[in-house]
């Protein structure tokens, strides 16, 4: 199985924090530049497909994710293919490692998150499930957003984003736009055919640590995928169960609701590929 996480990093600041050496940059040249991924391959690695986490870079610590605006990154200038950066990345590792091609899966925050989108929409048919957090689908999507299989898709949300609006339109500081959450749910729903109407389960009752909230459950889409949006009241631009990484007034509220990371593996495991 194949984890990407697809946020924004750099290998100088990620690398040094690594538990030991078993987690190595690589580098392989796409597009006719030279791009980076950490790849974790413990000591004792069994015979057969296993499970593995990938760490692609972005360039200049972004990625390109459908979003149009003139003051972006060089990732949106010059509309870098990390599609192709993520497909070429896949490829060098299934040449040297047995990789179980019915569980791809990517996650990842804010500019990951919409590149998450981008990415299963480009490489449906190796892409088993998404789980953007705090980011949505770059608007206007409908000259890209044609997968050619279904996608299973976790989103993770919350409402007072001062940064990525829960209800779609601009996002903060002039970089492009996206469309509404729940939009967005619907729209993978359609595309991957699954029951019309959600399933509505409410989370606990808000409290000190907890947001509460509602999750909507699109069931019984083709190839057994499914689409579920974490809806978080009150909550801001972080990691549910994460770290209060800059102050709330800059990002909002870390919901503690849950670990995205733990509901994150739980929805991967349950849907590979058919």
């Amino acid at each position: 199985m194949v984890w990407l996480l697809a946020a924004a990093w750099s290998v100088a600041a990620v690398l040094p924090a690594a538990a030991d050496r078993a987690t190595q940059a690589h580098t392989i040249e796409v597009g006719g530049l030279s791009r980076t991924y950490l790849l974790h391959v413990p000591p004792s690695l069994p015979a057969g497909p296993v499970p593995l986490v990938a760490y692609p870079e972005g360039v200049g610590r972004n990625w390109y994710d459908g979003r149009e605006f003139a003051t972006g990154s060089r990732a949106h200038r010059e509309r870098i293919d990390d599609v192709g950066f993520v497909a070429a990345m896949l490829d060098a590792i299934a040449r040297v490692h047995a990789v179980d091609p019915r569980r791809i899966y990517a996650t990842g925050i804010s500019n990951g998150a919409v590149f998450s989108h981008y990415l299963a929409a480009h490489l449906s048919p190796r892409i088993a499930a998404i789980a953007p957090v705090v980011g949505g689908i770059a608007d206007p999507p409908d000259a890209w957003l044609r997968p050619d299989r279904p996608v299973s898709v976790l989103i993770l949300q919350g409402t007072t984003d001062p940064l990525v609006p829960y209800r779609g339109g601009a996002i903060a500081f002039g970089r492009g736009r996206i469309i509404d959450t729940e939009e967005a749910a619907r729209r993978w729903a359609r595309l991957n055919g699954t029951v019309p109407e959600p399933r509505s389960t409410g989370l606990p009752a808000p409290g000190k640590d907890h947001c509460g909230g509602l999750r909507l459950t699109y069931s019984g889409g083709r190839e057994g995928s499914e689409v579920v949006l974490v809806r978080l009241d009150g909550g801001g631009h972080t990691w549910p169960g994460g770290t209060q990484y800059l102050p709330e007034g800059l990002i909002g509220r870390v919901c503690r609701d849950f670990s995205a990371t733990s509901i994150i593996w739980e929805f991967f495991r349950a849907h590979p590929k058919p």
